[in-house]
């Protein structure tokens, strides 16, 4: 379900704006922050994870990113669609898009 990239590159044609919609610690792996931004229709999605290897580590996290389109997911449920959906909206209203949060 998920796409995972470390570095969203966009830049061309097929670039699309995702907005920062959940920012959740690993249950999984220690020091892990798992980043998902989402088109402001909550249909698709992208999904960062970012390892916290020191307080000096200091990486800004935008309130928006620029991401191919193939690195995109689709949001299947539809409760989560609108939830992702409503949090874009949030964000665009609230925030320029290289903001830092």
């Amino acid at each position: 379900m998920a796409q995972t990239d470390t570095d969203a590159g966009a830049g061309g044609d097929d670039a699309v704006r995702v907005w920062l919609v959940e920012r959740t610690y690993s249950d999984d792996e220690q020091n892990l922050i798992i980043l998902t931004y989402a088109t402001p229709d909550g249909e698709r999605y992208f999904r960062k994870e970012r390892a916290l290897t020191s307080f000096t580590d200091v990486r800004d996290t935008t309130a928006a990113v620029d991401v191919d389109d193939g690195n995109l997911g689709t949001v299947d449920d539809p409760d989560m669609r609108e939830q992702y959906a409503a949090e874009a909206e949030r964000m665009a209203e609230v925030h320029d898009p290289d903001d830092v949060i």
